[in-house]
């Protein structure tokens, strides 16, 4: 074990669904990573957007029974409002933030054009007069709040990929219902928890250097990263439910033990055990696989390197 004094890592579901075996698989990973390093391990449930019912039970339930514990208790984004207002008046305080009018069909057009960065919000609304946002308005189009970014990159380093530099633009704060947007809600929440390591999927690298500038613009530490493989379909897609037996339910409908389908996502990372604390001192970050693993439910090995 490496010996650590402080801190602490997470896992953050969206209650959108049942966890499905890559999500497992990745808050396996990030109990690892923060109880090898004596962390605490916190969760936190990330509902600003579509939400299940039952689905948050579900999920925590099924971190249980893979053997997976947690410090404190659970948080929850939708009640966290203030402090992400808070940010945003922060922000605005330092003339960082400004209203947008643009529709998903105007953004998706734009970015697509032949001119700056490829997905870069391309700043349409960021120099509207004031007539202009006042004729917007008088058109009854809600504003969304965004991020006036003094950059166009940054960079981070990262415990798999190590150096990464990627875009930042002038991304949402607020949505247009007066919701946060995960950029922001994210920085925020790993601040104000402590959380000085954030494990999670590698399809989030790439917004990743987009919330470093935040937290830095904001003041705020920035956490170590660690962007894991994901376990893609036979198809090379993220799994869906369509694809089978994808969820630990799944799973024991088939006649598996939560601890069997536990040493199958165990033996996908190279190790061997039934229970987490078995593997805490196999692990170690140099041996997490850099590739993504294939879930084919019909196969005999269903977990197999891609």
């Amino acid at each position: 074990m490496i010996p650590h004094t402080a801190g602490a890592g997470r896992f953050a579901p969206s209650p959108s669904g049942d966890l499905h075996l890559g999500n497992l698989r990745t808050a396996l990973l990030a109990w690892l990573f923060a109880r090898s390093t004596a962390r605490n391990f916190r969760l936190r449930i990330e509902d600003l957007d579509r939400v299940r019912p039952g689905a948050e039970q579900r999920q925590l339930e099924d971190l249980a029974a893979i053997g997976l514990d947690w410090d404190g208790e659970v948080v929850r984004q939708s009640d966290r409002a203030s402090r992400y207002a808070a940010a945003i008046e922060q922000l605005g305080a330092a003339g960082m933030t400004y209203e947008c009018y643009c529709t998903r069909k105007e953004i998706q057009k734009a970015v697509s054009a032949p001119h700056g960065p490829m997905g870069a919000y391309p700043g349409t609304c960021r120099d509207l007069t004031e007539a202009q946002r006042e004729a917007k308005r008088a058109e009854g189009r809600p504003a969304a709040l965004r991020l006036r970014a003094q950059t166009t990159e940054f960079e981070i380093t990262d415990e798999i990929h190590g150096r990464y530099r990627g875009l930042v633009d002038d991304f949402v704060l607020r949505r247009g219902d007066g919701t946060a947007a995960y950029n922001l809600a994210v920085v925020v929440d790993d601040a104000a928890q402590g959380f000085d390591q954030v494990v999670r999927g590698d399809d989030l690298l790439p917004s990743t250097p987009r919330q470093a500038y935040l937290a830095t613009v904001l003041g705020l530490a920035v956490p170590a990263y660690a962007h894991v493989p994901l376990v893609l379909n036979t198809g090379g897609a993220r799994l869906a439910k369509r694809d089978g037996a994808v969820t630990l339910r799944d799973r024991t409908a088939l006649g598996e033990t939560p601890r069997q389908v536990f040493a199958m996502l165990a033996a996908s990372l190279g190790l061997r055990g039934e229970t987490p604390r078995a593997l805490l001192d196999q692990f170690t970050p140099a041996t997490v696989p850099h590739e993504p693993w294939i879930l084919d439910p019909g196969h005999p090995d269903p977990l197999r390197h891609s």
